[in-house]
This record gives C-alpha cells, sequence and structure tokens, in this order.
C-alpha cells in the first residue's frame, strides 16, 4: 500500500513539473507587431497553445491576448511548447486608416526567449 502512494506522488511530481502550453513560464515571446517595416501601436496580439498552424481568425478561439506598445512590442512568459500568435491592428498612418493583421507560429524550448517579428498585411 505504501509503495501505490509512493508512486503516485512520483508520477503526480513529475507532471506538475513539466508544463507545456501554458502562460506564466519562464520561457519569453518577445516581439514586434509592424506592417511595412512600422510599428503598429497598442496591435493586439492573441496566442494559440499547442498550435503550429494558423487557427483562424476568429479571436475568441485564442488562449490569451496583450496589448502591444506605443512601439508595437509586446511579450508573452510561456513554458515550452508550440503556440501561434496572430496580430490585429490598425495602420493610423495609412490614409484612411487600414486594419492589418498577420500571424506567425512559435516553438519555444524551456527558459529560451524568442524574439520575432509579426509582420502583418491589409486584411478585413
Amino acid at each position: 500500500m505504501k509503495y501505490s502512494f509512493l508512486i503516485a506522488f512520483i508520477v503526480g511530481l513529475g507532471s506538475a513539473s513539466c508544463k507545456k502550453n501554458q502562460l506564466d513560464g519562464n520561457s519569453i515571446i518577445r516581439g514586434k507587431v509592424v506592417h511595412h517595416s512600422k510599428a503598429i501601436a497598442g496591435a493586439r496580439v492573441f496566442i494559440k497553445f499547442n498550435a503550429k498552424e494558423f487557427p483562424g481568425k476568429d479571436t475568441s478561439i485564442y488562449d490569451a491576448k496583450v496589448l502591444a506598445d506605443a512601439n508595437g512590442n509586446f511579450n508573452f512568459y510561456c513554458y515550452k511548447g508550440d503556440y501561434y500568435l496572430f496580430g490585429y491592428g490598425q495602420d493610423l498612418a495609412i490614409d484612411p486608416p487600414y486594419i492589418v493583421i498577420g500571424g506567425v507560429p512559435v516553438k519555444i524550448r524551456t527558459k529560451e526567449q524568442v524574439d520575432l517579428q509579426i509582420a502583418v498585411t491589409e486584411g478585413d
């Protein structure tokens, strides 16, 4: 009986230490949302866990989101895994302002920092 408890404890401890595809981890995805090399201030960046391909434009299916700063910069603290980032914003330098969208897949390892750009284009 005590061996069953010990095995269950070890299995539980091992699975708790192998977090994957979620936020608040020790890895960082840092990036910038850009349109024609110009930062998109205040863009929304959505993240989908356990995704290698574009999951679609419906932002309700994404797992979390952040708001890019005035320079288009954003970051997510996460655990190792596969993620898809989708950026959505407005290019106010174009008259009239255009909605711009784009995305990129990201694979990240434990304690890694990935720096990237989300290149966005005119969308609908």
